[in-house]
């Protein structure tokens, strides 16, 4: 779906999908919650997918939906969640099972994964996912006001809204809003890493290639922190090539009056960040809204949220954390969801805290190997990331052991 449930950015605005008659009639004839029965079904028994793994596909042929949970134990030490990128190293699209093959063999093999956050489709930064994203560590992409899951520096499970307080400041102390790693308008500043992709990719304006001073942390980009970084080469164009050790400020053509002229050798902070403070993350993920907050379902406030779609959530509770799919725009299979009925069934699982991610043609439940549901479009669609379960392999025994 490439339309968020939330107030998008004006720069990360994305077109609509159309609403076709069908998915009209089925919000009128359907729009009430499935679950206020007295007599709830009971779910489908799991089935071991792999140690600490378990899985269901949960039919509901009065709807109809289909609707397929992995749960994994948190307890399971070797299973760790992690998000990926579109292109392997860089932003960018490709399917999900795609992005599962290209990740490093560091990380872990895969073990179950569902869609990420929403994304630019077009432009010079197609990939771009919406929101947050950390990976080992290394900031991503940067927050917008909109619901993510972090997991924080305690490895505790974290939930809220999250956004951003990146700036930069020049050496005379003046500082300018800045974002990172987004399509550049006229009027602003953004920050790129080589993560955005071999480079910037921004046009005209004025860009500062920046790089490590003896002071401050070490790149990569961390969240919460306080970068003092040497200016390497000013260059009066864009498109600056990237490379790991450094990143680039690129200042567009209608801010230049604005900023002073700066120098090489010359010393720019970079802040990055957030509310609530997020530093010390090493794994986090945007997407919203948020659907259940403290074990109570939350009331979702868009003028979309009634209409059933394909979607995507994860949740957790104490013990388990879910990643749960349903599958729609099949009227003879799963209509799909309202956002209420996705809340519903998260807190009815036993989801203390959920996330609504992408849906739509984007929404894709993947387990050992294979894709489990039936996507809407029948295949597989490019999107800009995933949330992951990758099991981390046992260190060999030493020699003699």
């Amino acid at each position: 779906m490439t339309q968020t449930e939330t107030q998008l950015s004006p720069r990360k605005r994305r077109s609509l999908l159309p609403r076709t008659a069908l998915q009209i009639f089925f919000a009128l004839v359907w729009g009430g919650s499935a679950f206020l029965s007295n007599a709830e079904p009971t779910l489908p028994r799991e089935r071991k997918a792999g140690d600490g793994v378990t899985y269901f596909n949960d039919i509901v042929r009065d709807v109809p939906w289909s609707i397929y949970v992995v749960k994994v134990d948190r307890a399971q030490n070797d299973l760790q969640l992690t998000p990926t990128l579109g292109r392997a190293r860089f932003q960018g699209l490709s399917v999900l099972s795609e992005q599962l093959r290209a990740l490093p063999p560091s990380l872990g093999v895969p073990v179950a994964a569902v869609n990420g956050d929403f994304y630019q489709t077009g432009g010079t930064s197609a990939g771009d996912p919406r929101g947050l994203e950390i990976m080992l560590g290394e900031l991503i992409s940067a927050p917008i006001g909109a619901a993510a899951f972090w997991i924080d520096s305690t490895n505790q499970l974290r939930l809220a809204v999250v956004s951003p307080r990146f700036k930069a400041t020049w050496p005379g102390g003046e500082s300018f809003p800045i974002g990172l790693n987004e399509e550049r308008a006229p009027t602003e500043a953004v920050l790129y890493t080589s993560r955005f992709g071999p480079s910037t990719r921004a046009r005209g304006g004025r860009e500062l290639i920046l790089e490590k001073s003896d002071e401050g942390p070490s790149l990569p980009l961390q969240i919460g922190q306080s970068y003092m970084l040497r200016v390497r080469e000013v260059r009066e164009t864009g498109n600056t090539r990237m490379a790991s050790d450094i990143v680039v400020l690129s200042l567009g053509p209608g801010i230049l009056d604005r900023v002073p002229k700066i120098e090489a050798a010359a010393l720019v902070k970079i802040f990055t960040a957030t509310v609530p403070d997020l530093a010390g993350a090493k794994v986090a993920l945007g997407g919203g809204p948020i659907l259940v907050q403290g074990g109570k379902v939350q009331r979702v406030n868009s003028n979309r949220a009634g209409e059933r779609h394909p979607r995507t959530a994860f949740g957790w509770n104490q013990n388990h954390f879910f990643l749960v799919q349903v599958d729609g725009r099949q009227s003879d299979l799963s209509i799909g969801m309202t956002l209420r009925e996705l809340a519903e069934y998260m807190a009815r699982i036993g989801c203390e805290q959920a996330l609504n991610l992408d849906g739509g043609g984007s929404s894709t439940l993947w387990l050992n190997g294979r894709v489990m549901n039936s996507p809407c479009y029948g295949h597989e669609r490019p999107i800009a990331n995933c949330l992951a379960v990758v099991r981390k392999q046992k260190p060999a025994p030493a020699a003699g052991q």
